[in-house]
């Protein structure tokens, strides 16, 4: 199945903005090389339409997933308790750190699993509880 993305480049550590469209194996390779260096982020869309696009932004073994559904529109994925909602974990988005608090901070490897679901079906319904921004 073709997958659309963009990522941080791991020679550079700096967010490549340019999309590329491959199948989800090469996606997978590039998340599986950016965890081997500790961060990264990633946006990720269906080859057939500009939206919704889900992004994964991690650091370490702590992720965040946003869905924007639209230009206008942005949404974060609920937390699995990975972190304390009172604690707080820094995830590259784009080239820049951003501060979350455990409320919207899940397992590297859950939020991988998602985002290759998402893969799969395009919803984003099952994958959890969106807040809107």
């Amino acid at each position: 199945m073709s997958v659309v993305w963009a990522a941080t480049s791991p020679e550079s550590g700096l967010f490549q903005a340019v999309e590329r469209c491959t199948e989800v194996k090469e996606l997978s390779d590039r998340l599986n090389e950016l965890r081997s260096r500790g961060q990264g982020y990633v946006e990720v869309r269906s080859p057939d339409a500009e939206f919704p696009i889900l992004i994964l932004a991690f650091r370490d073994d702590h992720a965040v997933v946003h869905l924007m559904s639209s230009t206008e529109r942005m949404s974060l994925l609920a937390g699995d308790s990975t972190v304390p909602s009172g604690a707080e974990a820094e995830v590259p988005i784009m080239d820049d750190l951003a501060v979350f608090t455990g409320d919207f901070v899940l397992d590297i490897d859950r939020a991988w699993d998602l985002v290759h679901s998402f893969t799969q079906t395009w919803a984003t319904s099952p994958l959890g509880e969106w807040c809107e921004l």
